[in-house]
């Protein structure tokens, strides 16, 4: 018999429900202080996960919940960049 392998899960900052790793964004703070999506899952830095809707992304930025986790303060543009990113990622997954 093959042995099962554990999927990791995790919790969306936005919506506080868990999903598996791979379903979810990476927002990281880099050791240098720059916020970003971690395309790859596995940039240093400190990370928050995010669902890929923009309405997590909205709730998160509203309740504070990304600072929080990002021990951070987050400037406009950053996350004018961020909703841009995560739209893409929407527009892509909605396309077949």
């Amino acid at each position: 018999m093959l042995k099962q392998r554990k999927i990791p899960m995790r919790m969306c900052v936005g919506c506080r429900e868990m999903f598996p790793k791979k379903e979810l964004m990476r927002v990281v703070k880099s050791p240098e202080g720059v916020i970003a999506f971690d395309h790859i899952g596995k940039a240093p830095g400190r990370g928050a996960y995010i669902c890929r809707r923009s309405e997590c992304l909205n709730k998160a930025v509203k309740i504070r919940a990304l600072e929080r986790q990002l021990e951070c303060s987050i400037s406009e543009e950053v996350l004018s960049q961020l909703r841009r990113e995560l739209d893409e990622a929407e527009n892509a997954e909605a396309q077949p």
